[in-house]
């Protein structure tokens, strides 16, 4: 069983799939990517690695405080950059965000990203409240 999971205060999606998906909702919730948008506006907003890096996060904790849960529920997260020399400031901003036990986590180096963005991070949340 899924459940879309609708974000208000999280850009739209850009193309066709949900912000987020909950599996057996209110468990475990999939996080769709997160690029730069500005939610009121729908646009990219551009800036250095470290600003699109704190929209991100402020996407990602919209679209989990959605799901019901919050940045603390993150288990796995994925940062895709477009520049692997941007690590240490998103690092640094992605901290910031969150507190130990931090999630598991992999970082990737891509081409390309939508928006020709540099970082894109997704992540899985298990909501605390349904841990055993």
């Amino acid at each position: 069983m899924k459940e879309a999971v609708i974000a208000s205060a999280a850009p739209a999606p850009i193309g066709p799939y949900s912000a987020a998906i909950a599996a057996a909702p209110g468990t475990t919730v999939y996080l769709s990517g997160q690029v730069a948008i500005d939610p009121a506006s729908q646009q990219f907003e551009g800036g250095d690695a470290a600003a699109q890096t704190r929209r991100v996060m402020a996407n990602l904790r919209a679209v989990a405080e959605a799901a019901g849960g919050s940045l603390d529920d993150l288990v796995k997260v994925t940062i895709f950059l477009r520049d692997l020399g941007d690590f240490p400031i998103v690092n640094e901003v992605y901290a910031s965000f969150l507190r130990p036990p931090f999630p598991a986590r992999a970082t990737v180096e891509v081409a390309r990203l939508p928006k020709d963005a540099a970082v894109e991070i997704d992540g899985v949340l298990v909501i605390a409240s349904q841990r055993p």
